[in-house]
Protein backbone atom coordinates (compact mmCIF):
# COMPACT_ATOMS: atom_id res chain seq x y z
CA UNK A 1 0.00 0.00 0.00
CA UNK A 2 2.83 2.15 1.41
CA UNK A 3 4.61 1.95 -2.48
CA UNK A 4 1.67 2.50 -4.21
CA UNK A 5 0.99 5.44 -2.70
CA UNK A 6 4.78 6.87 -3.12
CA UNK A 7 4.06 5.57 -7.26
CA UNK A 8 1.28 7.47 -7.26
CA UNK A 9 2.44 10.41 -5.94
CA UNK A 10 5.61 10.33 -8.23
CA UNK A 11 3.74 9.80 -11.33
CA UNK A 12 1.62 13.03 -10.73
CA UNK A 13 4.36 15.26 -10.92
CA UNK A 14 4.43 14.32 -15.02
CA UNK A 15 0.45 15.42 -15.67
CA UNK A 16 -0.27 17.45 -18.44
CA UNK A 17 -2.06 20.12 -16.02
CA UNK A 18 1.25 20.50 -13.83
CA UNK A 19 1.30 24.53 -13.62
CA UNK A 20 3.88 26.07 -15.64
CA UNK A 21 6.21 28.37 -13.86
CA UNK A 22 6.37 32.23 -15.58
CA UNK A 23 3.61 30.87 -17.95
CA UNK A 24 2.74 34.71 -18.75
CA UNK A 25 6.07 35.77 -19.31
CA UNK A 26 6.89 32.62 -21.78
CA UNK A 27 3.86 33.62 -23.56
CA UNK A 28 4.68 37.39 -23.86
CA UNK A 29 8.30 36.64 -24.83
CA UNK A 30 6.99 33.90 -27.79
CA UNK A 31 4.22 36.36 -29.18
CA UNK A 32 6.85 39.54 -29.61
CA UNK A 33 9.52 36.45 -31.08
CA UNK A 34 6.59 35.77 -33.55
CA UNK A 35 5.60 39.50 -34.56
CA UNK A 36 9.71 39.85 -35.31
CA UNK A 37 9.30 36.50 -37.12
CA UNK A 38 6.37 37.88 -39.08
CA UNK A 39 6.45 41.38 -39.40
CA UNK A 40 10.68 42.34 -40.01
CA UNK A 41 11.41 38.19 -40.79
CA UNK A 42 11.76 38.63 -44.84
CA UNK A 43 13.62 41.93 -44.75
CA UNK A 44 16.98 41.92 -45.28
CA UNK A 45 17.84 43.40 -42.10
CA UNK A 46 14.81 42.33 -40.54
CA UNK A 47 13.98 44.40 -37.01
CA UNK A 48 17.11 46.41 -37.27
CA UNK A 49 15.31 48.03 -40.32
CA UNK A 50 12.23 48.54 -38.21
CA UNK A 51 14.69 50.90 -35.88
CA UNK A 52 16.66 52.34 -38.53
CA UNK A 53 14.00 53.72 -40.69
CA UNK A 54 11.57 55.91 -38.31
CA UNK A 55 14.96 57.44 -37.06
CA UNK A 56 16.23 58.51 -40.26
CA UNK A 57 13.17 59.57 -40.90
CA UNK A 58 12.69 61.84 -37.58
CA UNK A 59 16.27 62.85 -38.49
CA UNK A 60 15.46 64.14 -42.33
CA UNK A 61 11.90 65.79 -41.12
CA UNK A 62 14.18 67.40 -38.42
CA UNK A 63 17.10 68.45 -40.77
CA UNK A 64 14.13 70.21 -43.25
CA UNK A 65 12.31 72.19 -40.91
CA UNK A 66 15.27 73.15 -39.19
CA UNK A 67 16.23 74.64 -42.28
CA UNK A 68 13.21 77.38 -42.32
CA UNK A 69 12.77 77.93 -38.49
CA UNK A 70 16.36 78.99 -37.33
CA UNK A 71 15.55 80.30 -33.69
CA UNK A 72 13.62 77.36 -31.09
CA UNK A 73 11.64 78.86 -27.99
CA UNK A 74 13.88 76.78 -26.41
CA UNK A 75 17.56 76.62 -26.39
CA UNK A 76 20.07 77.44 -29.55
CA UNK A 77 19.29 74.29 -31.90
CA UNK A 78 16.26 73.48 -33.78
CA UNK A 79 16.78 70.29 -34.62
CA UNK A 80 17.10 69.37 -30.83
CA UNK A 81 14.13 71.36 -30.11
CA UNK A 82 12.05 69.73 -32.45
CA UNK A 83 13.29 66.61 -31.64
CA UNK A 84 12.32 66.91 -28.30
CA UNK A 85 8.42 67.23 -29.16
CA UNK A 86 8.39 64.64 -32.27
CA UNK A 87 9.98 61.67 -30.23
CA UNK A 88 7.82 61.45 -27.92
CA UNK A 89 4.59 62.18 -30.08
CA UNK A 90 5.67 59.82 -32.35
CA UNK A 91 6.42 57.27 -29.68
CA UNK A 92 2.96 57.13 -28.33
CA UNK A 93 1.03 57.63 -31.84
CA UNK A 94 2.87 54.30 -32.75
CA UNK A 95 2.90 52.22 -29.73
CA UNK A 96 -0.72 53.47 -29.45
CA UNK A 97 -1.49 52.16 -32.85
CA UNK A 98 0.32 48.96 -32.75
CA UNK A 99 -1.57 48.11 -29.06
CA UNK A 100 -5.11 49.02 -30.63
CA UNK A 101 -4.34 45.78 -33.56
CA UNK A 102 -2.78 43.69 -31.52
CA UNK A 103 -6.05 41.70 -30.90
CA UNK A 104 -6.48 41.37 -35.11
CA UNK A 105 -3.33 40.46 -35.35
CA UNK A 106 -2.87 37.42 -32.79
CA UNK A 107 -6.32 36.86 -33.42
CA UNK A 108 -6.29 32.78 -34.38
CA UNK A 109 -3.72 32.28 -31.05
CA UNK A 110 -6.32 33.40 -28.61
CA UNK A 111 -8.11 30.25 -29.31
CA UNK A 112 -5.62 28.76 -26.97
CA UNK A 113 -6.28 28.39 -23.13
CA UNK A 114 -2.64 29.49 -22.61
CA UNK A 115 -2.98 32.76 -23.97
CA UNK A 116 -5.73 35.71 -22.56
CA UNK A 117 -6.57 39.18 -24.09
CA UNK A 118 -3.99 40.89 -22.15
CA UNK A 119 -0.71 38.71 -23.68
CA UNK A 120 -0.91 40.26 -26.97
CA UNK A 121 -1.12 43.61 -26.07
CA UNK A 122 1.57 43.40 -23.13
CA UNK A 123 3.95 42.25 -26.06
CA UNK A 124 3.17 44.32 -28.59
CA UNK A 125 4.04 46.92 -25.85
CA UNK A 126 7.02 45.78 -24.62
CA UNK A 127 8.22 45.35 -28.31
CA UNK A 128 7.38 48.44 -29.70
CA UNK A 129 8.08 50.51 -26.24
CA UNK A 130 12.15 48.87 -26.73
CA UNK A 131 12.16 49.90 -30.74
CA UNK A 132 11.02 53.83 -29.85
CA UNK A 133 13.22 53.89 -27.17
CA UNK A 134 16.20 52.64 -29.44
CA UNK A 135 14.91 55.04 -32.58
CA UNK A 136 14.93 57.57 -29.55
CA UNK A 137 18.40 57.17 -28.34
CA UNK A 138 19.63 57.15 -32.52
CA UNK A 139 17.95 60.14 -33.16
CA UNK A 140 19.06 62.37 -30.06
CA UNK A 141 22.81 61.08 -30.25
CA UNK A 142 22.78 61.66 -34.02
CA UNK A 143 21.61 65.80 -33.35
CA UNK A 144 23.63 66.32 -30.41
CA UNK A 145 27.25 64.72 -31.64
CA UNK A 146 26.09 66.00 -35.38
CA UNK A 147 25.82 69.80 -34.27
CA UNK A 148 28.23 69.47 -31.81
CA UNK A 149 25.67 70.46 -29.14
CA UNK A 150 26.47 71.17 -25.54
CA UNK A 151 23.83 70.09 -23.20
CA UNK A 152 23.28 68.25 -20.30
CA UNK A 153 19.95 65.64 -20.48
CA UNK A 154 18.15 64.42 -17.40
CA UNK A 155 17.92 60.91 -17.86
CA UNK A 156 14.92 60.11 -14.98
CA UNK A 157 13.14 62.60 -16.97
CA UNK A 158 13.54 61.59 -20.34
CA UNK A 159 12.72 58.02 -18.83
CA UNK A 160 9.57 59.51 -17.26
CA UNK A 161 8.38 61.27 -20.32
CA UNK A 162 8.84 57.96 -21.97
CA UNK A 163 7.16 55.87 -19.82
CA UNK A 164 4.25 58.43 -19.76
CA UNK A 165 3.95 58.24 -23.52
CA UNK A 166 3.88 54.01 -22.94
CA UNK A 167 1.30 54.29 -20.39
CA UNK A 168 -1.29 56.49 -22.57
CA UNK A 169 -0.46 54.21 -25.57
CA UNK A 170 -1.46 51.34 -23.83
CA UNK A 171 -4.29 52.87 -21.69
CA UNK A 172 -5.93 54.01 -25.31
CA UNK A 173 -4.64 51.43 -27.42
CA UNK A 174 -6.29 48.63 -25.24
CA UNK A 175 -9.63 50.92 -25.50
CA UNK A 176 -9.34 51.08 -28.78
CA UNK A 177 -8.51 47.39 -29.11
CA UNK A 178 -12.12 46.91 -28.03
CA UNK A 179 -13.80 49.79 -30.20
CA UNK A 180 -12.51 48.83 -33.49
CA UNK A 181 -13.75 45.59 -33.24
CA UNK A 182 -17.21 46.28 -31.55
CA UNK A 183 -17.74 49.56 -33.63
CA UNK A 184 -15.96 49.36 -37.02
CA UNK A 185 -16.81 52.91 -37.63
CA UNK A 186 -14.99 54.27 -35.13
CA UNK A 187 -11.08 53.29 -36.61
CA UNK A 188 -11.92 55.97 -38.75
CA UNK A 189 -13.03 58.42 -36.68
CA UNK A 190 -10.09 57.96 -34.63
CA UNK A 191 -8.13 58.39 -37.60
CA UNK A 192 -9.85 61.78 -38.15
CA UNK A 193 -9.06 63.18 -34.48
CA UNK A 194 -5.62 61.92 -34.80
CA UNK A 195 -4.24 64.06 -37.56
CA UNK A 196 -4.36 67.71 -36.16
CA UNK A 197 -2.67 66.82 -32.58
CA UNK A 198 0.50 67.12 -34.67
CA UNK A 199 0.15 70.89 -34.51
CA UNK A 200 -1.71 70.43 -31.00
CA UNK A 201 0.60 68.70 -28.93
CA UNK A 202 3.46 71.34 -28.60
CA UNK A 203 5.94 69.73 -31.01
CA UNK A 204 6.57 73.24 -32.57
CA UNK A 205 5.73 75.18 -29.86
CA UNK A 206 5.70 75.20 -25.95
CA UNK A 207 2.45 75.52 -23.67
CA UNK A 208 3.73 78.72 -22.27
CA UNK A 209 4.02 80.76 -25.31
CA UNK A 210 -0.09 79.91 -25.39
CA UNK A 211 -2.70 82.68 -24.77
CA UNK A 212 -5.61 82.42 -23.00
CA UNK A 213 -7.86 80.59 -23.26
CA UNK A 214 -6.43 78.52 -25.43
CA UNK A 215 -4.01 77.55 -23.55
CA UNK A 216 -6.56 75.96 -21.10
CA UNK A 217 -7.97 74.42 -24.37
CA UNK A 218 -4.91 72.48 -25.00
CA UNK A 219 -4.21 71.37 -21.51
CA UNK A 220 -6.76 68.70 -21.54
CA UNK A 221 -4.91 67.35 -24.06
CA UNK A 222 -2.65 64.76 -22.34
CA UNK A 223 0.38 64.50 -24.91
CA UNK A 224 1.21 68.26 -24.62
CA UNK A 225 1.90 66.62 -20.65
CA UNK A 226 4.66 64.04 -21.84
CA UNK A 227 6.20 66.10 -24.35
CA UNK A 228 6.43 68.95 -22.01
CA UNK A 229 8.23 66.27 -19.45
CA UNK A 230 10.30 65.35 -22.47
CA UNK A 231 11.77 68.76 -22.84
CA UNK A 232 12.36 69.13 -19.11
CA UNK A 233 14.74 66.36 -19.60
CA UNK A 234 16.65 68.08 -22.58
CA UNK A 235 16.51 71.52 -21.13
CA UNK A 236 17.23 71.33 -17.28
CA UNK A 237 15.77 75.58 -17.26
CA UNK A 238 12.75 74.99 -18.66
CA UNK A 239 10.23 74.54 -15.61
CA UNK A 240 6.66 72.90 -17.31
CA UNK A 241 4.80 74.14 -13.91
CA UNK A 242 1.41 72.87 -16.33
CA UNK A 243 2.27 69.50 -16.04
CA UNK A 244 -0.17 66.95 -14.40
CA UNK A 245 1.53 63.18 -13.86
CA UNK A 246 -2.34 62.78 -12.50
CA UNK A 247 -4.07 63.66 -15.32
CA UNK A 248 -1.87 61.54 -17.51
CA UNK A 249 -1.59 58.70 -15.88
CA UNK A 250 -5.28 58.66 -14.50
CA UNK A 251 -6.83 58.89 -18.74
CA UNK A 252 -4.37 56.02 -19.21
CA UNK A 253 -5.71 53.91 -16.36
CA UNK A 254 -9.31 55.08 -16.79
CA UNK A 255 -9.28 53.75 -20.55
CA UNK A 256 -7.00 50.64 -19.74
CA UNK A 257 -9.09 49.48 -17.41
CA UNK A 258 -12.86 50.10 -19.31
CA UNK A 259 -10.94 48.58 -22.52
CA UNK A 260 -9.47 45.41 -20.58
CA UNK A 261 -12.97 45.01 -18.81
CA UNK A 262 -14.92 44.92 -22.19
CA UNK A 263 -12.77 42.65 -23.91
CA UNK A 264 -12.86 40.37 -21.27
CA UNK A 265 -16.75 40.29 -21.09
CA UNK A 266 -17.27 40.39 -25.17
CA UNK A 267 -13.81 39.19 -27.06
CA UNK A 268 -14.94 35.29 -26.93
CA UNK A 269 -18.60 36.69 -28.97
CA UNK A 270 -16.91 39.40 -30.65
CA UNK A 271 -13.58 38.25 -31.82
CA UNK A 272 -14.50 35.01 -32.81
CA UNK A 273 -17.90 35.63 -34.56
Amino acid sequence: MFKLKVMTLQSTQFLPFKPRRFRTLRTISALMLREISTTHGKSAFGYIWAIAEPAAGILLLTLIFSLALKSPPLGTNFPLFYASGLLPFLAYLDMSGKVAQSLRFSRPLLAFPAITVLDPILARTLLNGLTQALVMAIVFSGIIFGFGVDITLNAYRIASAFFMAMTLAIGLGTLNCYLFVRFPFWERIWGIVNRPLFFLSGVFFTFESIPQPYADYLWANPLIHLVGEMRRGVYVTYEGEYISYLYVYGIAGACFGLGLLSLRRYYRTDLHS
